[in-house]
């Protein structure tokens, strides 16, 4: 519970944060003067849960009695289930059929990307603490 709640803050101040930095971003871009003060609301709500639900559903993967293929897929399904409907109700994505295959494969390759990524560091890290182990 403890580890819920410290990530889920740490998630809700890095979406905030990165609210902060899109939104100067399409300011200084955009040279813009003014903002859409519903949009931005929206979007910043938005950006927070992302923030939250990317910061704690990797606890998936510290259940150490599942399988590494259900951590993943149950981490990968809740990820896409709740980024779809979040991206797609605040019109992140405009819903067309074509835009959900294109979103779904761009979402589809940077997380098997970023899986193979954590996975090759995590493997290389468990190597250096087992030759550490053997040199004791």
């Amino acid at each position: 519970m403890k580890t819920l709640l410290f990530r889920s803050i740490i998630g809700i101040f890095f979406g905030g944060f990165l609210v902060v930095l899109i939104t100067t971003a399409i300011i200084l871009t955009n040279d813009l003067e003014t903002l859409n003060a519903a949009k931005f609301i929206k979007s910043a709500i938005g950006t927070i849960f992302c923030g939250w639900f990317f910061s704690v559903t990797p606890l998936y993967f510290e259940k150490e009695n599942w399988s590494l293929l259900r951590q993943t897929m149950y981490h990968f399904i809740t990820v896409l289930i709740l980024y779809f409907i979040t991206a797609f109700a605040l019109g992140w994505v405009i819903f067309t059929l074509k835009s959900f295959f294109t979103f779904t494969s761009m979402f589809l390759g940077l997380y098997a990307a970023s899986w193979v990524g954590f996975y090759w560091y995590y493997t290389n890290e468990a190597k250096k603490m087992n030759e550490e182990l053997d040199e004791l």
